[in-house]
């Protein structure tokens, strides 16, 4: 197998590092662009793991932009048409970021991660076990793990610095964050997303148990969809044909590197162990599945 070649940290002679989050690098263009760079880096359990999964910023990107394009009748995003080359002029920088970096417009990210659960499981279903709801919205008794949910549940959280854990909150702390007209528009925007990549999803084989989507506003107040959205890393994804109730179904998503992590004696704090080359070259082969599968 021909192993792609892989960017843990970028580092650009040309622009000015803004920040570095857990998967993406941002650098300033000016004060009305920004280029996004997505590495191979992965986290799990919010920890930074430290070795790149290879490819994986590709086909992140690659994932993100089908997307982007796909729901922009539904919500303007954070895209920009613009060529990398006329924003990176050193050669050596375009040739590390080619793939896998794209200029966005720079926008006020909203203080909260909007989360869609379709399905129950991961933290979902161990909340129902022990109180019989998710994120203190009651569901019926008796479901079973990855039963798809009577309707898809909006279940947000803050959004942690690098680090740090994430923690669900009320739609009506959001509110508080927000606003009532914002927080509304944010939720019924999510869901209403959720629902056209469902369809979409499953007419190609995958089903999509839960995302998260995050969102920007400009100075007029305009929400625009921005990050990454629908990827392998904010989604989880199953096969259509391997789905069954009653089991955590496979998945092409980074549950594969979440699972493994849960059979060692690791306490999910910083530093996270050294993942074994071939859980890290079949981590990246689920992910280039699910990008070939979708687009």
């Amino acid at each position: 197998m021909n192993i792609p070649e892989t960017l843990y940290e970028s580092s650009l002679s040309s622009l000015r590092l803004l920040a570095k989050g857990k998967v993406r690098d941002i650098y300033e263009i000016d004060e009305n662009y920004m280029l996004i760079v997505t590495t191979d880096r992965l986290s799990a359990f919010d920890v930074i793991l430290p070795e790149p999964i290879p490819g994986k910023g590709c086909v992140l990107t690659n994932v993100s932009n089908f997307w982007f394009y796909r729901t922009s009748a539904l919500i303007a995003n954070h895209l920009e048409n613009i060529p990398l080359e006329t924003v990176i002029h050193d050669a050596d920088d375009l040739a590390q970021v080619q793939g896998r970096a794209i200029v966005v417009k720079r926008l006020t990210p909203l203080p909260i991660e909007a989360i869609v659960r379709g399905y129950l499981i991961g933290s979902g279903w161990k909340d129902y076990q022990k109180t019989g709801k998710i994120c203190d919205l009651q569901l019926s008794e008796g479901l079973q793990q990855a039963q798809k949910l009577p309707e898809a549940l909006y279940t947000p959280s803050s959004k942690a610095d690098v680090g740090a854990h994430d923690e669900n909150i009320s739609f009506e702390h959001t509110v508080e964050l927000l606003g009532r007209e914002m927080a509304e528009k944010v939720r019924d925007m999510s869901l209403k997303l959720y629902k056209v990549a469902a369809d979409y999803a499953k007419s190609c084989g995958i089903i999509i148990a839960d995302t998260k989507f995050e969102f920007g506003v400009d100075t007029q107040n305009k929400l625009y969809l921005i990050d990454e959205v629908l990827t392998p890393d904010s989604s989880r994804f199953w096969a259509v044909e391997h789905y069954k109730v009653g089991i955590s179904p496979p998945s092409f998503d980074k549950q594969y590197i979440r699972d493994y992590l849960e059979t060692l004696a690791w306490d999910k704090t910083a530093p996270a162990p050294k993942l074994p080359e071939s859980v890290r070259l079949k981590c990246a082969e689920k992910y280039r599945e699910a990008e070939a599968k979708l687009i």
